[in-house]
């Protein structure tokens, strides 16, 4: 909105201030609003959920509109964007609310609520967007008939909402997995020159620093399903707006790892009686730190260094 008033001569300026405004708001208001947010009950199925008991949960909420603050200061308002943050908030508000509520939400309700999104998601991009996806790293272009983009929209969003909320579940562990692949997205905007979203990445990235501060080993607070299902709309979003959606796969794939196999374990099971992987805990960071005894700063440091090995291969086989 700032750009309205001020010349392209203030732009780098701007996007300094922008940075600046995002971090600083992140980081003041969670401090101040932490002790109105609801309280964790202790989530009981999960390795140490007790532990989380009576810490404030839903924290997303403060960093997602301190996020969307910055961006309508900072950022064109294009109308495509203003819609992605609508849908962004509105992901968030979904998630704030059960996170607030005494009784949870059902999955299959939360599940269709994801749903909607994803399929409002997908009509935007395609209606602003060319119905087209490059192989990045076999440099070809390829035409997708609109109804089956589509499809694959939504289940990319809902795909990338749901596994990341799942991988949730010991300090800093997706807030940090969430900057990794939102980083790597950048670099790829950044290395194929379509940066249509590479400002709003870096104006995510710093509100989730901001609420990284409070969340960091030992936490103080918990971003609950408020930040977690926001992470994973945005993530989806600006992987397609990259323009390189298959990518998708590599530059999350821990947190798909994390988060998806337990999606597909329960599906399998509760829909086809099919039992998988019985002997192995998902989401994974369970598995690892009760089974293999890591700790949860491990589970953070391993997990993200995985990350980064595979986003610099990413990254590397573009400019090849």
């Amino acid at each position: 909105m700032l750009h309205l008033w001020l010349s392209d001569t203030y732009d780098s300026l701007l996007a300094l201030a922008g940075i600046i405004f995002a971090f600083g708001t992140t980081l003041f208001f969670t401090g101040k609003l932490q002790g109105v947010l609801p309280k964790d009950g202790g989530r009981e199925f999960a390795h140490d959920g007790k532990l989380s008991a009576g810490k404030p949960r839903g924290a997303g909420i403060i960093f997602v509109l301190c996020y969307v603050a910055a961006a309508l200061l900072f950022v064109p308002p294009y109308a495509e964007i203003i819609i992605y943050l609508i849908l962004t908030v509105i992901c968030m508000m979904t998630g704030y609310m059960d996170d607030a509520s005494k009784n949870p939400w059902g999955e299959y309700k939360k599940g269709f609520l994801d749903l909607c999104v994803a399929a409002l998601v997908a009509m935007t991009y395609l209606k602003y967007n060319p119905n087209t996806i490059e192989l990045a790293l076999f440099h070809v272009e390829i035409t997708i008939p609109k109804v089956v983009f589509a499809i694959l929209i939504v289940i990319l969003v809902w795909t990338s909402v749901n596994v990341t909320n799942c991988a949730d579940g010991v300090d800093g562990l997706s807030g940090t997995l969430t900057i990794i692949t939102i980083m790597t997205i950048y670099m790829i905007d950044r290395v194929s020159g379509k940066e249509d979203g590479s400002y709003l990445i870096l104006l995510f990235a710093v509100c989730i620093l901001g609420y990284l501060w409070f969340n960091a080993t030992p936490s103080k607070l918990m971003m609950g399903d408020a930040g977690s299902r926001s992470m994973g709309l945005f993530i989806s979003i600006m992987i397609l707006k990259s323009g390189y959606p298959v990518l998708y796969i590599p530059v999350a794939f821990v947190l798909l790892l994390d988060g998806g196999l337990g999606l597909i374990k329960v599906a399998l099971l509760r829909f086809l009686k099919i039992r998988i992987l019985t002997k192995v805990r998902t989401p994974l960071h369970d598995h690892v730190r009760k089974i293999w005894g890591w700790s949860n700063t491990q589970t953070v440091f391993r997990f993200a260094i995985i990350q980064i090995i595979l986003a610099v291969a990413v990254v590397y086989g573009m400019q090849v």
